[in-house]
């Protein structure tokens, strides 16, 4: 028995070592979560962008600035000259934060008197909203206690009858910082993408495991009309997943929807082509079926859930998981549906996550094409 148990056992080790997915899988895999979510993982605030219209423009609200960036919490992104521009940088999504030095600001600090200081903030991430006006006030505190102490006690004033710089905050979008608001219109995003991967990751794979891969090779259709043809009765199906969680998420949920449902559809029309492309692209380079399925719920949730900015800003990860969010399809559906469900903007905000949601659309299924092309030839 001792002698079978160890034939086996060598049989196993001998096509494990032979099989380098399998070998990918054991050891990279865990390396690379580890640092994914090491680097990913964070709800500090830092590089918040932010605009700012200084009507004051002194000595005192320039230096106020320089120690807001010097925190690295903020990075300055542009010095606006209405508060209608903040507004249009907060729809955006250009700026997640806009600063306001109103006229006398110096002079008040000068006096020994409170010194308003207005804040408008994206409150669609209430974590970081909240967090930053935390942060602002700690500086605030810092700078009029510290930094003004010698001016103020020239004129026969105590540090104890300082006063902080008044921060006079509004939040915009979600203005109860609730956080539903923000985690279902993300949660949203997540399951179309899952869904539509897990779907289609099974369709060519599908054909090779009965055989009948043959009769769609030798058959005149294109393989741009047949990836087309595999991923389109899905992507309509898809659509009831989508009515389902807007409506859910709507009236069950109660998370407002201030922007056009048109808008919304046609969008998660686009999203989905491509993820489902995903899909295919994974069923004509996975050898079986479960293969198939793993790769496409691995593929499609951590990126989505890590780089997309569901849970983690963005904003706070180095610089090279920044430029691999770029690649991320999710991370463009997920402004966008903040954007209609929250801020109600339109086209004129986000046809550029739009375009780059086509783009994206559009060489997933070519490589789609080419792939099935490749592996059948």
């Amino acid at each position: 028995m001792k002698n079978l148990f160890w034939v086996i056992a060598k049989k196993e080790f001998f096509h494990l070592f032979r099989d380098f997915r399998s070998l990918g899988i054991i050891f990279f895999l865990p390396i690379f979560l580890l640092i994914l979510f090491g680097y990913a993982v964070s709800f500090e605030v830092e590089h918040l962008p932010l605009v700012v219209w200084d009507e004051d423009y002194t000595f005192q609200s320039r230096l106020y600035l320089s120690k807001l960036i010097q925190s690295k919490g903020f990075d300055l992104v542009k010095n606006i000259s209405s508060m209608e521009e903040g507004f249009s940088c907060l729809d955006g999504g250009r700026a997640k934060m806009v600063l306001h030095f109103p006229k006398g600001f110096a002079r008040k600090l000068a006096r020994g008197q409170k010194a308003e200081l207005q804040v408008f903030l994206d409150g669609s991430d209430p974590t970081i909203a909240s967090s930053a006006l935390t942060y602002l006030a700690s500086i605030s505190q810092e700078f009029s206690q510290g930094l003004l102490t010698k001016v103020i006690s020239r004129r026969g004033l105590t540090a104890r009858v300082i006063d902080p710089i008044k921060v006079e905050s509004r939040i915009w979008y979600n203005e109860n910082l609730r956080s539903l608001n923000f985690f279902v219109p993300g949660l949203i995003c997540i399951i179309l993408m899952m869904i539509s991967a897990a779907l289609t990751s099974q369709t060519i794979i599908l054909e090779k495991e009965k055989g009948a891969i043959e009769s769609l090779v030798v058959s005149p259709i294109s393989k741009y009309d047949l990836m087309l043809g595999k991923i389109l009765p899905y992507v309509l199906i898809a659509f009831i997943d989508v009515l389902l969680t807007v409506l859910i998420g709507h009236f069950w949920f109660q998370v407002p929807l201030k922007g056009n449902l048109l808008l919304l559809l046609g969008s998660s029309f686009i999203f989905l082509t491509g993820a489902m492309g995903i899909g295919v692209f994974i069923s004509t380079n996975a050898r079986s079926s479960q293969e198939a399925m793993m790769i496409a719920l691995i593929l499609s949730m951590l990126p989505t859930l890590l780089l997309s900015g569901f849970i983690f800003p963005i904003e706070n990860m180095p610089w090279a998981l920044r430029g691999l969010s770029y690649l991320i399809p999710a991370r463009y559906f997920l402004k966008i549906v903040r954007g209609v469900f929250l801020k109600g903007v339109g086209l004129n905000y986000l046809w550029k996550d739009e375009l780059m949601m086509l783009l994206f659309s559009l060489v997933i299924l070519g490589a789609s094409a080419r792939s099935f092309k490749k592996r059948i030839t």
